[in-house]
């Protein structure tokens, strides 16, 4: 019989809901996987794009977890300041054999303290501020360093898995997963990063998110601030 690999997902208002479903499709799958999803309570967790989703526990009856995943989202500005959340994270951290993120989780884990001095992957747009936290930000679908393995933005927390269960269960547990799956991208256009979209797409995507940006650059100046004198 195999072993229990317990595994947990982060959930929070206004998460972006692709980051945790995406790969917590191809983690469920893995062999001896047993899913949590986490929130302070279990009350249903609204995302960003209306559809609700059921935290399975807590907190403070979450069991120790082998891998924990911290998915994106606009909710993500908020959390970084949560200090409720921050410390069940480094809790967790502490004995987990793997700490991932999806998306701009990669920065809760940064406001954790949690990827100083390691390789992160973020979404295009955000990856500019892990600097803040002590991270090294790389441009990249999936980046692993030591223990900690991070997904890019959005659709990549499906990249992201299956390189997670490779990792941990072997390339043919991953290839079994993504055969199941139909795991077979043929977007119809080619603009899923900014390096292939273009300029002039990629500022019109930039102006429709400038409020948010500002809000958030705004807000992680802050935190790194604090982390800085705490570690004085």
């Amino acid at each position: 019989m195999t072993a229990p690999f317990h595994i947990g997902l982060l959930l929070y208002p206004n998460l972006t809901q692709l980051d945790l479903t995406g790969p917590a499709q191809v983690l469920s799958r893995a062999p001896g996987a047993k899913m949590h999803y986490i929130w302070k309570t279990i009350e249903p967790v609204p995302s960003d794009a209306g559809l609700s989703l059921m935290p399975t526990t807590t907190f403070r009856d979450c069991p120790q977890l082998d891998l924990i995943c911290v998915p994106g989202g606009a909710g993500q500005t908020v959390l970084m300041s949560d200090e409720e959340t921050l410390g069940f994270l480094r809790t967790q951290a502490e004995k987990a054999k793997y700490v991932t993120s999806v998306c701009t989780g990669s920065l809760i884990l940064g406001a954790a303290g949690l990827i100083s001095g390691y390789k992160s992957a973020c979404h295009w747009m955000w990856r500019e501020y892990l600097p803040a936290f002590g991270a090294i930000p790389v441009n990249a679908r999936v980046v692993k360093d030591r223990n900690r393995i991070s997904g890019g933005g959005v659709t990549a927390g499906i990249d992201f898995a299956l390189t997670v269960v490779a990792e941990i269960w072997g390339d043919e547990a991953a290839k079994m997963i993504q055969l199941f799956l139909e795991y077979d991208p043929q977007p119809p256009f080619d603009c899923g990063s900014p390096e292939r979209a273009g300029p002039e797409l990629v500022a019109k995507a930039k102006k429709q998110l400038e409020t948010l940006a500002a809000s958030r650059a705004k807000l992680i100046d802050e935190v790194a601030a604090r982390q800085r004198l705490a570690a004085r």
